[in-house]
């Protein structure tokens, strides 16, 4: 099975058993113009008790790891866990809703995109908006400076701003959320946003 064969697999199975979810992170901007090759998928899960018991006999051992009570476990303390893909050694990380603050206001603004894997099957899935996904990598950029966080950002920016996506990106909400987190990151935000503008221009040119 193929990575992304993978994803989708968990993703219709979170579409069969009613979960609430939404994709988040690198896998989630690939649908609005990130181009980096990743072999994670961040999905924000809303679990009930009736889903945990349904995604274990989904993916059961031995080629599958998905315990339920872990499931329960982090579902009850908000971590993060995984359904792991043994024979393959792939893995897809979920996150309780009830991790962060900022899930909340991000899934009540969830979107549905369509996704295509490899030999060009199409899957619709539920995904946050760019918005919040340019949030969310601004913040991970915050906790650990990686510079792939603010390349991602900048070519989803350049993407969007170029008029190749079918959202339009609300330039406000992102900068008052920016500025929540602090003058670095909004210095950071302003920065980029002006990099993307200045070399869409220079594209349209």
């Amino acid at each position: 099975m193929s990575v992304l064969g993978f994803y989708f697999q968990i993703l219709r199975a979170l579409e069969e058993f009613d979960v609430p979810y939404m994709l988040v992170g690198a896998f989630a901007g690939t649908t609005f113009g990130l181009t980096r090759a990743t072999f994670d998928v961040d999905i924000v899960v809303d679990l009930q008790e009736s889903h945990f018991e349904a995604l274990a006999r989904r993916f059961p051992p031995p080629r599958y790891y998905a315990d339920p009570e872990q499931m329960r476990r982090s579902a009850r303390i908000g971590i993060m866990f995984n359904i792991i893909d043994t024979e393959e050694g792939i893995k897809a990380d979920l996150i309780p809703l009830s991790a962060q603050p900022f899930h909340r206001a991000a899934f009540a603004r969830r979107i549905r995109r369509l996704f295509q894997d490899e030999s060009g099957r199409t899957f619709e899935a539920w995904c946050a908006r760019p918005e919040d996904i340019i949030l969310g990598k601004l913040e991970a950029w915050q906790e650990g400076r990686s510079p792939k966080h603010k390349s991602d950002i900048r070519e989803m920016l350049i993407f969007l701003l170029s008029g190749l996506g079918e959202e339009n990106l609300n330039l406000e909400y992102i900068s008052v959320r920016a500025a929540q987190m602090g003058d670095e990151v909004l210095a950071t935000w302003n920065a980029l946003l002006a990099q993307a503008q200045e070399e869409t221009k220079t594209k349209a040119e």
